[in-house]
């Protein structure tokens, strides 16, 4: 756990100082990610530091996977999109899974295809969203798990 990315993300929120923290469930924390380049994009960070849903006791991973579904859902309704893409990643520094869960609309990439086709760009500065945009945010995400939980 030590240098794991994840791990001190979630550090960050239990000190309050994680500004991109939107709400705790039981096993994840729904956070917005760090560039919206895709409005709305909100990743699930997992709990427990593992690395694949199998390493999960399997209650825990069934309401691990049940609770990304209604994160997913309310990501629907808070942005609209025409598609939601999932990813479950554990890679880089840590590799402790996460969701990644990007709303697609027609036309928002060069050509149809993964978000991963926009490489540097996906993560450029210009898409990190100011104070007032992250508020409205998670305004619109918390308002659509309130009604999801």
């Amino acid at each position: 756990m030590d240098n794991c990315l994840i791990c001190e993300r979630i550090g960050w929120i239990r000190e309050n100082r994680n500004p991109y923290f939107v709400r705790e469930l039981h096993t994840g924390y729904v956070v917005l990610g760090d560039s919206q380049r895709f409005k709305g994009y909100t990743l699930f960070l997992c709990k427990q530091h593992a690395y694949e849903l199998h390493e999960l006791e399997p209650h825990f991973r069934d309401e691990f996977l049940h609770e990304m579904a209604v994160v997913a859902e309310a990501v629907y309704h808070a942005f609209l999109p025409d598609k939601l893409n999932y990813a479950l990643l554990g890679v880089g520094r840590g590799l402790h899974m996460h969701w990644h869960i990007y709303p697609r609309r027609e036309g928002d990439t060069p050509t149809p295809g993964p978000v991963w086709q926009l490489g540097k760009e996906l993560n450029d500065e210009k898409y990190r969203p100011t104070g007032e945009e992250l508020a409205i945010l998670k305004s619109k995400l918390n308002e659509a798990l309130d009604k999801l939980l």
